[in-house]
């Protein structure tokens, strides 16, 4: 009975299962390294577009932005607003009402270069332990900025009014039709906050 060397023999079979691997890959990328169809080769056709390629080519595509809205975050420092009567600000005693950021959403449509943008926050007044007022104005800021710098920034007065003996009331807004351009690659955020 002869010696069977088992690790030469799996050696063997593991550089054949390799072999087999190879091949089937290379099968499966067909002619990729050959030349074309008749000895020779082909340039690629999009490597030095013409002008009016690159104009066809910016009309008809959608900007990335299309199936991805620029995101809405809460402005540093504008998630809540606090009111203190006579002038005492940071006692909690003399606190008249706060106000906080519950949601913002927003949507957007692009088309011919421009996102058309529908904005919105849902917010809640809250009266503190000096409070009785029963109609108060929250100052809200929508903001587009791209690439740092700010494209859109209005503010609202949103009228709120609350009915004793509740100590609460939701409010919200809702901005529309907004167009801002887009021509690729910028970073657009768009911002909501309370503006004191």
């Amino acid at each position: 009975m002869g010696f069977v060397d088992f690790a030469t023999t799996r050696g063997a079979r593991l550089a054949a299962m390799g072999a087999l691997a190879l091949a089937v890959s290379a099968c499966s990328m067909g002619n990729m390294f050959s030349p074309a169809p008749g000895g020779t080769s082909t340039t690629l056709q999009t490597a030095n577009p013409t002008v009016a390629e690159l104009q066809t080519g910016s009309t008809n595509a959608l900007p990335a932005i299309a199936t991805e809205c620029p995101p809405i975050k809460v402005r540093t420092g504008g998630e809540a607003l606090f009111y203190y009567g006579k002038g005492k600000v940071g006692n909690a005693k003399d606190l008249n009402y706060q106000a906080i950021v519950d949601k913002q959403s927003r949507n957007c449509v692009v088309s011919n270069g421009l996102i058309t943008v529908k904005m919105g926050m849902v917010g809640r007044l809250l009266l503190g332990p000096a409070g009785n007022q029963t109609n108060v104005n929250v100052p809200v800021r929508f903001t587009i900025e791209r690439d740092g710098a700010a494209l859109f920034s209005e503010r609202y007065e949103i009228p709120v009014t609350i009915t004793p003996p509740n100590q609460s009331e939701e409010f919200v807004k809702v901005v529309e039709n907004i167009a801002v351009p887009y021509t690729g690659g910028e970073q657009i955020v768009f911002y909501v906050g309370f503006d004191s």
